[in-house]
């Protein structure tokens, strides 16, 4: 039976007490290989690694742990979100796996719909292609996404017509692994962020499968922060350089580099020495390495 993962993303970055109750959750039955906490974008990212049926069961309880924990209504975070456990994907990493990744999101999504929180499919489990976007559900956030269920614009795949009160709604799907990958830069100013971001992701005509925002940090450093949807096509290090490009004309550079979550060591290709990823450790974060010590 195939090993999967899952990279449950939580809009809770900073509470220690909350974010030890959600590791202990989504860690029944499976291997917590990672946890990665933002206080400014007001997320944590757990990655899991389990065998179908076990993942589920994980995933389910820490939805219900985040239902319980995580308000939304007092959501602040830099980061797009629309619920507690915003997002909830399933990852294969041999293609063969791909059917049971996505049985197991299925599965995941009708019982998170069953505790009263709504769920959207998106990427390659979207119903139609105008939902393949996280964006499609996220802009405007909660309150804009309350308004277009209550008109009927908009229904759940899974769960009730309307957003759960306290736990807004969660997007789900099943993927082959991508990059969560944040590029700092040596100014503070938001719009240059901005439009090093537009530049690069795909839709503005830059790099394939590339997703990207321009904020500034409360340390005063902009930010980009990216989602790269094939690492192997498109290396960090592809990123990075493009990152340089941009930026350059607008008198910036980048600095330093974060990863959240795990890599598949193969994106590490060629990667620039000159803008360090803060805290990687390839024995902890490239994920054949990190599951062959779990499987030691």
């Amino acid at each position: 039976m195939p090993a999967l993962l899952a990279v449950p993303n939580v809009s809770e970055g900073s509470d220690a007490a909350v974010l030890k109750r959600l590791e202990v959750a989504f860690g029944r039955g499976t291997a917590v290989l990672d946890r990665h906490s933002d206080a400014d974008h007001s997320r944590s990212v757990f990655t899991l690694a389990g065998r179908p049926g076990a993942l589920v069961e994980a995933l389910v309880a820490g939805a219900e742990e985040a239902l319980e924990t995580v308000d939304m209504g007092r959501y602040a975070g830099a980061h797009p979100a629309i619920g507690a456990l915003d997002v909830c994907p399933l990852v294969w990493l041999d293609p063969a796996d791909r059917k049971v990744a996505r049985a197991e999101a299925i599965a995941v999504a009708t019982q998170i719909g069953g505790l009263g929180v709504p769920v959207f499919l998106y990427g390659e489990l979207a119903r139609e292609p105008g939902r393949a976007e996280r964006a499609y559900f996220r802009n405007g956030g909660l309150s804009e996404l309350w308004l277009r269920m209550e008109s009927g614009e908009l229904r759940p795949d899974f769960g009730p017509k309307l957003p759960h009160r306290g736990a807004g709604a969660t997007l789900v799907t099943a993927r082959p692994p991508l990059a969560a990958f944040n590029i700092e830069l040596d100014s503070a100013d938001l719009d240059v962020a901005r439009v090093v971001a537009a530049g690069l992701r795909e839709s503005g005509g830059g790099l394939p499968g590339v997703r990207a925002i321009g904020l500034v940090l409360s340390s005063g450093r902009g930010q980009v922060s990216t989602n790269v949807h094939d690492p192997l096509a498109v290396p960090l290090g592809e990123v990075v350089e493009r990152v340089r490009q941009l930026a350059e004309p607008l008198g910036a550079r980048p600095l330093e580099a974060e990863l959240i979550g795990l890599i598949p060591a193969a994106a590490l290709v060629a990667y620039p020495a000159d803008v360090p990823m803060r805290g990687f450790d390839p024995a902890l974060h490239v994920i054949e390495r990190r599951l062959a010590a779990a499987t030691d």
